[in-house]
């Protein structure tokens, strides 16, 4: 019997080892789907964005005209060249001007050239910058955006980890207390998470900064930056009190609403009315059979909402002259800095690839039902 038994203890460690191959090639397969998707999604978006940025060519006879103009008031300024004739003098300005366009690329058709941009943008050779710079001076867009990436990831950072947890747990608090006046009165609050988080921070400015004095009106950092570190923490927190609390308010209301919506689903599921009658403790029910399985349309949600909240955000840091990556944006759209409005807008698609592609594998660490590229949650 135990000669028998062998050859089917090597026949099942087979079976296993050819699951775990095909399962390990399934992920694979859906890895490399998922990404050349998302990398097609991104450069179709960042093409469109040069496109618009440029204004199908319009931003470049813009920058024609300041090239001739700049380089005819130097001509004039230099007493080395006041006895040239105008014919000697135009012949002079049409000869640095064509060098300059050749040193930019304008001599080239706008087409072959947005295509020329689209490879180096793709690659994150963002080029130089027409008329924004970092602190130190450069005037390259990759340092530009780099300095300035970091401010706006401690202030989003901080800002949605906040909304996540806040508002689930008063969304799970509201569920627990269905049809209460606190309930009732969330839930007619939640239009006003259909204004945007600038919208409620011009009104905290107004309050607690010029009013009350209890903020600062803006930036990142007390002038000049405290000397020790325990003091630049807490200037870091000062300023970023009603920022935060903005895009709290913006965001919460509507994220209340309907993740208290998907508790309350759960909650009646006839599973969870048979855990009720096994007599598990209600933390219990709501942590293994409510909260867990509604993770998934939670994350989908949150994700939704942050991409909406986003649209935002350019104008927040402008109103709380946050020294960050919506604020730089916001200059270069106004001064037509085109790099620095393509490389900004490359950044935040990388950003929003990223996380669309982890979004798949946080179902499948939430919520063990999900698989990943399994098409669907698996009973």
């Amino acid at each position: 019997m135990a000669e028998a038994t062998l050859p089917q203890a090597a026949g099942a460690e087979t079976s296993q080892k050819k699951k775990g191959a095909g399962s390990l090639a399934k992920l694979a397969r859906y890895t490399v789907t998922k990404l050349l998707t998302l990398f097609i999604a991104v450069v179709i978006g960042i093409y469109l964005t040069i496109l618009i940025a440029n204004m199908g060519g319009y931003v470049d006879e813009i920058l024609r005209g300041q090239i001739r103009e700049s380089i005819s008031i130097s001509v004039s300024m230099d007493p080395s060249l006041k006895y040239l004739t105008l014919e000697e003098r135009n012949t002079l300005i049409n000869e640095r001007v064509a060098t300059e366009e050749r040193r930019l690329g304008l001599d080239q058709p706008f087409m072959l050239r947005s295509l020329r941009f689209l490879t180096h943008a793709i690659t994150l050779d963002l080029g130089r910058a027409q008329h924004l710079a970092s602190d130190s001076g450069s005037k390259m867009v990759k340092n530009i955006i780099l300095e300035r990436l970091p401010p706006t990831l401690l202030l989003m950072g901080f800002s949605n980890l906040f909304l996540f947890f806040i508002s689930l747990y008063f969304a799970l608090y509201l569920s627990r207390n269905y049809g209460t006046f606190l309930d009732k009165a969330v839930i007619a609050m939640s239009p006003f998470s259909s204004a945007p988080a600038w919208f409620y921070g011009i009104f905290l400015l107004l309050i607690f900064s010029s009013v009350l004095g209890w903020f600062p009106f803006g930036g990142m950092v007390s002038a000049p930056p405290p000397e020790t570190f325990g003091a630049l923490l807490l200037s870091y927190a000062h300023h970023l009190v009603l920022p935060v609390i903005a895009w709290l308010v913006s965001g919460i209301f509507a994220g209340v609403y309907s993740w208290r919506t998907f508790f309350l689903i759960f909650s009646m599921e006839d599973y969870v009315e048979l855990a009720r009658a096994k007599g598990l403790s209600a933390r219990d029910i709501e942590r293994r059979y409510v909260l867990r399985p509604t993770l998934p349309n939670i994350i989908t949600s949150f994700a939704l909402m942050l991409i909406s909240l986003w649209q935002g955000a350019t104008i927040l840091e402008t109103v709380f002259n946050w020294p960050g990556l919506g604020r730089t944006l916001y200059r270069a759209i106004g001064l037509y800095d085109s790099p620095v409005i393509i490389g900004s807008a490359i950044i935040y698609a990388y950003l929003l690839a990223g996380t669309v592609f982890l979004l798949d594998f946080i179902y499948a660490l939430v919520d063990p039902r999900v698989r990943v590229g399994s098409g669907g949650p698996k009973a």
